[in-house]
């Protein structure tokens, strides 16, 4: 997949265009890019997935923390659908203004000869490119206007808003059923205070980009995949360790179940499978660590149930 952060980038080939933010690349984005990969297959075209960074939202009205994939995740996750050309294109309160027809002569000059949608998209400075004028100019430019059904699952829509919002009550198994894989973050493991290797569970603490979604402070069986591929069953701890410190700072620390090594310094990646429980102050440091082997116990009859697939 070419890779491309201006129009000015890419070459003129007749081409299946789709726009959107695409964060997450959920159920609903994989079905919408999966018909444009079709039709420039099938035609002989060229498939290509336009998208912005930083998000709207953020640019223009200050959502933070927001993402339900980095840059770099939406990329990877994209590529794997088959997309010919991936344009990442910066968005400022610049782009913000752009009009829909100047938007749509960029596409044409690249080649647009087909733009898919959804039934609720439109383009370009306030929301004007609507469905019935990017079909008018469609006419004009020599492109056809292609809407994809909104993809549902159990009777709702799948929106990048329905897994923030399931992420926010730490229901990370409704998000990976919308996303169609386990919802993820990654990060370079940094020293923490040691207070979990004094307890005999030693965690590794990761530095995730604040800018990156978070499920909601409580522990859960994850999936932690090492630089090399390698995965092990883990605990994941978010939140302000109350038993502790009550620091107002939330933390990532995940415990890796039979893994004894040197992390420090490394991307480790969590892939969310169930919330075992909400974060809650002990009473005693013996009362937390007896908890400990619960959640351990709990977190191996889930994950030997649910392999991450290869």
């Amino acid at each position: 997949m070419r890779f491309a952060q201006r129009f000015e980038e890419i070459e003129p080939f007749p081409s299946v265009v789709t726009v959107g933010a695409f964060d997450g690349v959920h159920l609903g984005h994989q079905a919408l890019i999966g018909q444009v990969v079709a039709m420039a297959r099938a035609y002989g075209w060229r498939s290509v997935v336009v998208t912005f960074f930083p998000h709207p939202a953020v640019v223009l009205r200050g959502e933070s923390p927001f993402y339900l994939t980095s840059p770099e995740e939406k990329r990877a996750c994209i590529a794997r659908l088959g997309v010919d050309v991936f344009v990442q294109i910066p968005f400022t309160l610049e782009t913000a203004r752009i009009r829909a027809a100047d938007f749509v002569e960029r596409l044409v000059r690249i080649g647009m000869r087909a733009l898919w949608a959804g039934p609720d998209f439109a383009l370009g400075y306030r929301r004007e490119g609507t469905l019935p004028v990017l079909e008018e100019l469609g006419r004009r430019y020599g492109y056809t206007l292609h809407v994809a059904m909104e993809f549902h699952l159990g009777g709702r829509p799948v929106r990048s808003s329905r897994i923030r919002e399931a992420l926010r009550e730490g229901d990370v198994r409704a998000a990976a059923e919308c996303l169609g894989r386990p919802f993820s973050v990654r990060g370079e493991v940094i020293a923490g205070a040691g207070r979990g290797r004094r307890l005999g569970f030693p965690t590794a603490n990761l530095n995730i980009w604040p800018e990156h979604a978070l499920p909601a402070n409580g522990v859960y069986a994850c999936w932690a995949e090492l630089p090399d591929g390698h995965r092990h069953m883990a605990v994941v701890n978010i939140g302000v360790r109350p038993t502790f410190d009550q620091s107002s700072e939330r933390v990532v620390e995940a415990h890796l179940l039979d893994w004894t090594g040197d992390l420090y310094g490394q991307t480790l990646t969590l892939h969310f499978v169930e919330r075992l429980r909400e974060e809650r102050r002990f009473p005693s440091i013996a009362e937390l660590a007896a908890q400990i082997h619960r959640d351990i116990a709990r977190a191996r009859e889930i994950l030997g149930a649910a392999p991450l697939p290869v």
